[in-house]
């Protein structure tokens, strides 16, 4: 008898950042949100661009059910405009708060 493989896919995240005062935005992919948000927020990668410029609010975000996908829609968020970001964080999030703490406690998608 041969058994079936079930091929467990990853799914991803797509992600926006800004900094306090919403002058600079981070668009990043992830397999694991709440980690690498916590990761930006401690600063544990003292050379990336996140810390230099204090990206720690997390402003947007999309659930993927394949990390492929949100490969992909990463790669479109960031050939847009900055317009075409604020716009879409404005969409959901219009007072641009901080939504870790939400996606700590909560794994639905925003939108």
């Amino acid at each position: 008898m041969t058994k079936n493989k079930i091929i467990m896919k990853k799914g991803g995240y797509i992600y926006i950042l800004a900094n306090k005062n919403k002058t600079t935005l981070y668009v990043g992919v992830t397999s694991d949100l709440k980690r690498r948000v916590y990761e930006h927020k401690n600063h544990l990668n003292k050379k990336s661009f996140t810390h230099r410029y204090n990206l720690e609010l997390l402003v947007y975000y999309e659930i993927f059910i394949n990390i492929e996908d949100a490969i992909a829609r990463e790669k479109q968020i960031k050939a847009g405009s900055r317009k075409k970001k604020e716009d879409l964080i404005n969409s959901v999030n219009p007072q641009w708060l901080d939504l870790y703490d939400e996606k700590s406690s909560h794994s639905e998608p925003i939108r």
